[in-house]
């Protein structure tokens, strides 16, 4: 009998995926619970990706005319009270400041008293106090678009977290813009959406489908909802990022008006987007394997980590010159313009241990330096998509130096066309209910995790299909644009739930 490859990550995907993605975060050293229930410690790895993701974004929004400002934690529950769809959304999970302070208590403790004149909420999401501000600043046509981004966090009560996918606190980025016509509005909703659709694709290597939310999946308050949705390993869905056309409905309860240049008194038309950190959850659950993290190169807070071997200290001089010589010729490479990022690891650690540590960090090239490596002048690099004990020869160091451009690129095009052939391998086009439990219905009900897919469907929202939806633990992800392969226009169909005529044809899936 074979006895089974060894894996950094135990249990692997196959064996129980949910505890594998909490493994993976633990073992790539990116976040751990914190003494706050539902609540995280992002680590410096894990922050770092962030980073990566933060800038890669600012900059296509400032590319589309967005500038960054920052808005109160706290709104006041009135606020909220203004827009009654959008506070029955959110209600079950704000959280509410009540006092102002705190004081010894008759038993020694701490007590909260100073009670507020108005209780505040902590931001759930941001519209209806940037629209009070907006309200202020917009006075004539003139004044508008608005277009504004903040980066912050935002608290929402979950009952069940789960690390970067469900916290109780997160980071994200929310766009806010107003605008003097419908038109400009709904454009703006759209570009942000293609804004989202090609971070995820090009930098992310996650392909996406683009698509609309269906009247019950919609952000509270908004006309439209838009997302794109990413299949995880699992093939499960994940929401990856949301833009709101919100209409006039905030900007009527927040009083948003401007006069137009035919001077009468308008409402301005508002839309909002964002994303979070579970972003971060998504490359883990798109590109992780079971030996750890899995990161794109255009993420990855280091391309190439260089590590020193040498038995002694007439060794180790030698070793350590010539790796940070490596170290520098690399930086001196461009990669998506900026220099090659590379380390070079002198810890004091067991070569197997730093070696396995930066495999599981999901570094996309580790290269180990030692003697005889320094006498060729050659390299084995192992590049991190690479297929469990693939072998090649030696390259010279000098190849390696000028080639290290087109591996990474190379490994950013290879995760992308890998998660994009897994998802249309797990794409399916159903027409009948029976076809739709089939896929749906795990083979193994003891460990359900991996099974189903996408299916694309024809579909009529009402309660008989929210009932079989539910039963199935299936939800409506999108109805998708026509304008990306695979889809285009609408066509004439019958609801696989109800048999009634339909042109809705979404993507169903079961999701995080």
């Amino acid at each position: 009998m074979a006895k089974a490859p060894r894996t950094a990550i135990t249990p692997t995907r196959a064996e129980d995926y949910p505890e594998w993605y909490q493994q993976v975060i633990r073992a790539a050293d990116l976040a751990e619970p914190s003494p706050v229930r539902g609540c995280m410690v992002i680590k410096p790895w894990g922050y770092a990706v962030w980073e990566h993701m933060q800038r890669a974004l600012d900059a296509l929004f400032k590319d589309t005319g967005h500038v960054n400002a920052y808005f109160p934690l706290f709104i006041p529950l009135s606020y909220l009270e203004k827009e009654a769809e959008h506070v029955e959304g959110f209600a079950k999970e704000c959280a509410v400041v009540t006092h102002h302070r705190l004081e010894a208590g008759p038993e020694g403790g701490l007590v909260p008293t100073g009670e507020l004149e108005e209780p505040l909420v902590v931001r759930p999401t941001s519209e209806t106090i940037i629209g009070a501000m907006y309200a202020r600043w917009v006075k004539s046509y003139r004044d508008l678009p608005i277009l504004i981004n903040q980066w912050a966090n935002v608290v929402r009560w979950e009952l069940r977290t789960r690390m970067f996918l469900r916290t109780t606190e997160f980071l994200w980025q929310e766009g806010h813009t107003a605008h003097a016509t419908r038109e400009e509005a709904e454009e703006e909703t759209l570009k942000m959406l293609d804004v989202y659709a090609t971070f995820a694709q090009d930098y992310m290597a996650v392909p996406v489908i683009r698509g609309e939310k269906t009247a019950g999946e919609r952000f509270p308050g908004a006309i439209n909802t838009y997302s794109i949705e990413a299949m995880m390993q699992d093939r499960k869905a994940l929401q990856a990022g949301t833009s709101h056309f919100l209409g006039q409905n905030f900007s009527r309860a927040q009083e948003i008006k401007y006069l137009s240049s035919q001077g009468k008194e308008e409402f301005a038309w508002t839309t909002s987007w964002g994303v979070s950190t579970r972003l971060v959850g998504a490359l883990i659950m798109t590109h992780g394997d079971d030996d750890g993290l899995v990161l794109p190169p255009r993420l990855a807070p280091q391309h190439v980590v260089i590590l020193p071997i040498y038995r002694n200290d007439a060794e180790s001089g030698p070793v350590l010159e010539y790796c940070h010589r490596l170290r520098s010729e690399l930086a001196e490479q461009v990669y998506e313009d900026g220099p090659v990022r590379a380390l070079v690891d002198e810890r004091d650690l067991p070569r197997a241990d730093k070696k396995w540590q930066h495999v599981k960090r999901g570094v996309p090239v580790v290269v180990e330096v030692g003697p005889r490596d320094i006498e060729g002048d050659t390299l084995m690099p192992k590049r991190r998509d690479a297929p469990p004990g693939e072998k090649k020869p030696p390259v010279p160091r000098g190849e390696f130096v000028d080639l290290i451009e087109s591996e990474l690129t190379a490994m950013q095009e290879n995760l992308f066309h890998r998660a994009l052939e897994y998802r249309e391998q797990n794409t399916r086009t159903i027409t009948s209910l029976a076809d739709f439990e089939e896929f749906f219905t795990p083979d193994n009900v003891e460990k359900p995790e991996i099974h189903g897919g996408f299916a694309v469907c024809h579909i009529c929202e009402g309660s008989e299909t929210a009932e079989i939806l539910a039963k199935h633990k299936v939800t409506v992800r999108c109805i998708p644009l026509a304008d990306q392969d695979g889809f285009g226009e609408p066509v004439s169909g019958k609801c696989i739930f109800t048999g009634q005529p339909t042109t809705m044809r979404a993507v169903l899936a079961k999701a995080y």
